[in-house]
């Protein structure tokens, strides 16, 4: 099955007053028709930047492209001039801006700024642009969409400019939607009530890669996981298999890390250190100051993405003589690892859809940067090895 998306080997640098810098580096991923990509990750690690290429909206200079391709349909989207990605955009690919109050032109009103994706895409007459754009406020839950259309985005509430995002994203019926952090302000009860409507509102066959740091809202929505640390991805996988057993110690620590993980009164686990700056990235592993089981060797050698098919206690690097030695083995209890998936009927519907025909398989293999083999059991406190 031919993906929507393909970034191969994608590599992004920024000429910057301290010199040059890599904020991309050697990413590759794969986007299907119909299947929701989560590509997950702290803040400076890239995930921004990589989804800005796919549109062409990083500024040249000081962002550059330092290799790598984009292929969108087979077709190399770091290639095309200008007026076709204006061609695509919207259209064809969408995404929904982490800040609505930036992306929503203060000047406009609602239903103009709706409107105007419409008017510039399907050419069609301005009375049916604007009727298109107060369906889609409707479809999207905001009450009284007319009263919204001559709103300005000042006078709606976070929540509903983000509705109003959504609804500007998916009302083309765009092939791939690219929403990048579209819950980050909000609060629980509306974040779970936007994941939903952009699950529910786009079409079937429409592909959503969605850019986050919060692990719970992948849990929650993505068929498939990227996990990217320092400007490259160190894992990737399905996502009830890498939640269940992950294979690399920062997707472990991210999930510890999470809020629901911890019981009520004790201390929240946090990842010791920061994100390393891309003027200084590490020679070796790019984590290894910060992994809890980082070894001497892990300094010196940078790991290789490789795939990972066999069992999880093997390890994916050979361990002849003078390979390094297995990682000791973790075990974790359940309140250290994400809850049972709430929906899991609609998991099940999911992996049905793709039997069926409805819905392409997406790869099914595990990609990891981690050269040990980690092996997760349940019976002890994950967050206590941590610490």
């Amino acid at each position: 099955m031919t993906p929507l998306l393909r970034i191969e080997h994608l590599s992004i640098g920024f000429d910057t007053d301290l010199g040059p810098s890599r904020a991309v580096t050697d990413v590759s991923l794969d986007v299907f028709p119909g299947e929701t990509v989560g590509l997950v990750g702290e803040s400076g690690c890239g995930k921004s930047v990589t989804a800005m290429s796919v549109l062409g909206l990083l500024p040249s200079p000081p962002a550059r492209i330092l290799g790598g391709r984009i292929l969108w349909r087979g077709e190399n989207l770091l290639e095309l001039p200008e007026e076709r990605m204006r061609t695509l955009r919207g259209a064809e690919i969408s995404m929904v801006f982490q800040d609505p109050m930036t992306a929503l032109s203060p000047l406009c009103r609602i239903g103009a700024q709706l409107a105007e994706t419409a008017l510039l895409h399907l050419r069609i007459p301005r009375r049916e642009a604007f009727a298109r754009a107060e369906e889609w406020l409707g479809r999207v839950g905001l009450p009284e969409p007319a009263r919204i259309m001559r709103d300005f985005p000042h006078q709606l509430s976070g929540g509903m400019q983000q509705r109003v995002m959504i609804a500007s994203a998916l009302m083309l019926d765009p092939a791939l939607v690219i929403a990048d952090e579209p819950t980050t302000a909000l609060d629980a009860t509306l974040q779970a009530q936007v994941l939903d409507l952009m699950k529910s509102a786009k079409r079937r066959d429409t592909a959503l890669l969605l850019i986050t740091h919060d692990m719970g809202v992948v849990h929650r929505v993505a068929d498939r996981v990227c996990v990217m640390y320092a400007g490259e991805i160190v894992e990737s996988g399905p996502a009830d298999e890498l939640f269940a057993a992950p294979r690399h110690p920062y997707t472990a620590a991210l999930l510890a890390a999470r809020p629901g993980g911890v019981p009520r009164g004790e201390r929240l686990y946090a990842i010791p250190g920061t994100v390393p700056s891309p003027l200084a990235l590490p020679e070796g592993c790019r984590f290894a100051p910060r992994c809890r089981f980082a070894k001497p060797e892990c300094a010196n050698a940078h790991p290789e993405l490789r795939e990972d098919s066999t069992q999880r206690t093997q390890s994916t690097q050979s361990q002849g003589e003078g390979a390094p030695p297995s990682a000791p083995s973790l075990r974790l209890t359940r309140s250290s690892m994400p809850s049972p998936r709430e929906d899991s009927t609609q998991r099940t519907q999911s992996t049905q859809s793709q039997d069926d025909g409805t819905h392409p398989s997406a790869p099914s293999h595990c990609l990891t940067r981690c050269p040990y083999s980690f092996r997760w059991e349940e019976g002890s406190d994950f967050v206590n090895s941590l610490r």
